[in-house]
């Protein structure tokens, strides 16, 4: 496996648990837990702890194909998701039997989950890696990757990020999604050493973390931005830190405004990315030095990849050997490897005379409401700019309204109505403005649109 030969070959690398304080070298992780060499499929439920990451990378090494899910998912989705996929092994600290399967020891810390029966049947030789682009929802659905998929997103990421051999690197986005996956990868292949956590920057233990271990870097997708600005992060040096990366969706100009004037003050470095989990990551990169003269930019492609746009549709088209082989709803489906020559990301976009793309929204969040077509990403990006960088959630209504959604108990519900009247000219009356003390977010940490969407379908929504 090139990934795993790359991240062995790192003999620096240690991983610490947060928790407990204990670390392991890579050394140590390497073939130390006892499992059946079968090729066959593992289900690994992840919480960010050295005991999932250690499962993880034996089983990667192995002849395995690896499920990777979020530890939080449903125990009726799990069930749901192991009657179709029937692994041969589970990785779930969250419980303490699995009907149909029985408890082993594999290392004196790590218990799996064998199966009773025999679950053998055939799978793709490219089929390394499934995950799930669904959340917290438990979808059969999953995009099968390979290791030439990840190692070949892995290497285009560190053309350009500053990783160093003595970086300190906390897990604090999940591994279980894309993004995540790939923070760790690339350090894995050049940093020092991980801390695995599970904590965010809501828990104390997250901050006394970043002071004890001195990171040298965070990552997050913008609802995690919009946190550090609204608790005064910004405000002041954190001297470990040397550089953020982003993804998972559009910063809103006021947000950049504010990290630009911090890295220019601090000497940090920023990198705003965008990608999905269909090409294993990353697909393109913005960096600091581009940040605030061609805000909102997604960039330019990665390494190895590139863009072109459809002339009908306006929508973003991929191409570049990180692109996956297809999905899955069912076991049988692992049996096929098809990788695309191009992604079509689903994404609109638009590039400038200088080569530097913009998604301009979703062709999925494209809506029609009072007989206007209306971009729901470009109405969130024009109130969060307007109202100083807060968080607003914007969504139709059964097809008849308009909800706008805010955070922040101090922004006045008019002063919304107010600038959607001005800058769009919505009519108050076909919008539900609605104050939500806590957004629910995915298992990625991305604002949960699909549960907040149906809550106001099914609710009775006031004004």
């Amino acid at each position: 496996m090139e990934l795993y030969d790359l991240i062995r070959k790192n003999e620096n690398l240690t991983f610490t648990d947060s928790s407990t304080g204990v670390s392991k070298s890579i050394k140590e992780m390497h073939q130390s837990l006892k499992i059946d060499d079968l090729r066959s499929v593992v289900f690994i439920y992840n919480d960010n702890q050295l005991p999932a990451i250690e499962t993880f990378l034996n089983f990667y090494q192995s002849r395995y194909t690896i499920a990777l899910q979020g530890l939080g998912i449903n125990t009726d989705f799990k069930e749901n998701l192991e009657k179709k996929y029937t692994p041969y092994y589970i990785y779930d600290p969250s419980r303490n039997s699995i009907e149909g399967y029985s408890a082993v020891n594999a290392s004196e810390t790590i218990v799996l989950f064998k199966r009773n029966e025999n679950s053998i049947f055939p799978i793709h030789p490219k089929v390394k890696l499934l995950l799930s682009t669904s959340g917290t929802t438990g979808s059969p659905k999953f995009v099968r990757l390979s290791d030439e998929n990840l190692a070949q997103n892995a290497k285009s990421i560190l053309k350009y990020q500053p990783i160093r051999t003595d970086d300190v690197v906390p897990l604090n986005v999940p591994v279980n999604s894309v993004y995540g996956l790939s923070i760790f990868t690339t350090n894995c292949i050049k940093a020092h050493q991980i801390v695995c956590t599970d904590k965010d920057v809501f828990q104390k233990e997250f901050w006394s973390d970043l002071k004890k271990y001195e990171y040298s870097t965070l990552g997050g997708v913008p609802y995690f931005y919009e946190i550090l600005h609204s608790i005064g992060f910004f405000k002041k040096d954190h001297p470990s830190l040397r550089y953020f990366t982003h993804g998972g969706g559009m910063l809103n100009h006021k947000l950049i405004e504010i990290i630009s004037e911090y890295t220019e003050k601090y000497n940090k470095q920023f990198f705003a990315q965008y990608g999905q989990t269909e090409a294993s990551g990353r697909m393109a990169f913005l960096s600091t030095e581009d940040l605030l003269r061609k805000r909102a930019s997604i960039g330019h492609p990665i390494h190895n990849g590139r863009f072109e746009i459809d002339n009908e549709t306006s929508e973003l088209i991929y191409y570049g050997p990180n692109i996956f082989g297809g999905y899955a709803n069912i076991r049988s489906d692992l049996q096929f490897y098809d990788q695309e020559e191009k992604l079509h990301t689903g994404d609109l976009a638009k590039v400038d005379d200088d080569g530097y793309y913009y998604i301009t929204g979703r062709l999925k969040r494209i809506v029609k409401l009072f007989g206007t077509r209306i971009n729901l990403d470009e109405m969130e990006l024009l109130l969060k700019d307007s109202l100083g960088g807060q968080t607003i959630i914007c969504l139709d209504v059964n097809d008849k309204n308009l909800a706008v959604l805010y955070t922040d108990k101090n922004l006045d519900k008019e002063l919304i109505k107010g600038v959607l009247k001005e800058k769009l000219s919505l009519h108050a009356s076909s919008l539900k403005v609605i104050h939500m003390d806590d957004l629910p977010l995915t298992a990625n940490g991305k604002v949960n649109y699909p549960m907040i969407k149906e809550w106001l379908e099914s609710e009775s929504l006031v004004q």
